[in-house]
């Protein structure tokens, strides 16, 4: 876990403002409470504040006072906020009462604080789908200027450390995309690098996986839509270590590389750290599979392709998890800058 701590100490000296809209949760606030003592990020805090210091009370937290509070239901933040908001939707046949009415929703309050630079990112998702995380992340923060799809990275972290580089993974995409084109799969793998870059700090060497590893299988509506994110993601970027078609085993063992007739002209075959997967359901299944079979820890899914950093939480994440996703969140908002 040597790269967590790395990650927390950065986030520590960058000293970002995230946004954690969720103040209903207990986890959130034992989250927040942890973060200000150790002086992770600042943290902003959605809600009443009295209401809000009253609960952690209850909990015994001792430093949700040094939060920046931030009420939906203020009038003049539904004012100013909803004001935002109907200029960035009323292309889209918003008008203002339901601007306002979004302005009270934590969810599109948090996304519009970033948007309007009074916050630096959002974490949320301990109470609410990845779906109701995407929307106001979508259409408030937006994705980055020539990014058109929006996807989930995870960090795995491996007890053995002959996995991937000293025992971590990126998997992609996990959380976002069902069905992604070959263009789409091309800037997955290109933002799942920048993923592994700048947060896991590795020189990122990306896998498109398939069920077939160099032609073994013909199948124009799957195998070739990997051969064709290939070609293109080389195109957008030819400096990129990357290579695909190749099943799981090619992907990041030696042997069954070189048995597979992929390793000898690839820089990636037997020796993949991103794992960039070829529809949602492949991904999620793999990412949860291999966390409950191996005790792997996963860290996400990391919002990626997105103007600013607006992260989600599995319903099921611990205080820990919370924390971590804050120190990431700090790190993306610095490389967003």
């Amino acid at each position: 876990m040597d790269l967590l701590l790395q990650i927390k100490q950065r986030a520590k000296k960058l000293n970002k403002n995230i946004v954690l809209p969720e103040t209903n949760d207990d986890r959130i606030l034992k989250a927040a409470d942890i973060i200000l003592k150790e002086k992770l990020a600042q943290i902003t805090l959605l809600g009443n504040k009295q209401e809000i210091i009253k609960f952690s009370q209850k909990m015994d937290l001792e430093n949700i006072e040094e939060a920046i509070f931030v009420d939906p239901f203020d009038s003049k933040n539904k004012e100013k906020y909803g004001n935002l908001i109907f200029e960035l939707r009323k292309h889209k046949g918003l008008i203002m009462e339901e601007a306002i009415k979004l302005a009270e929703n934590p969810l599109y309050l948090a996304a519009t604080l970033v948007k309007n630079g009074d916050a630096d990112g959002v974490v949320a998702g301990a109470a609410h789908s990845t779906g109701r995380v995407l929307h106001p992340a979508l259409q408030i923060i937006k994705a980055k200027q020539g990014i058109n799809v929006v996807s989930g990275a995870f960090i795995m972290f491996f007890e053995d450390k002959r996995v991937g580089d000293n025992g971590i993974l990126v998997f992609a995409d996990c959380a976002v995309r069902p069905t992604p084109t070959s263009e789409e799969l091309a800037q997955i793998a290109i933002c799942s690098a920048e993923t592994a870059k700048n947060i896991a700090g590795l020189d990122p060497r990306v896998a498109l996986l398939s069920f077939s590893t160099k032609g073994s299988v013909q199948n124009e509506a799957m195998c070739d839509k990997v051969i064709k994110a290939l070609e293109i993601a080389k195109s957008l970027n030819p400096d990129l270590k990357i290579d695909g078609e190749l099943q799981a085993d090619a992907a990041l063992n030696e042997f069954a590389a070189r048995r597979k007739s992929a390793f000898d002209e690839s820089s990636v075959a037997g020796r993949a750290n991103v794992l960039v997967f070829p529809t949602l359901e492949a991904g999620n299944i793999a990412y949860k599979l291999v966390q409950y079979l191996t005790k792997a820890r996963a860290i996400g899914p990391i919002l990626q392709g997105l103007s600013a950093p607006m992260n989600d939480l599995s319903r099921a994440c611990t205080v820990d998890d919370i924390i971590d996703m804050v120190a990431v969140t700090g790190i993306q908002a610095m490389n967003n800058e």
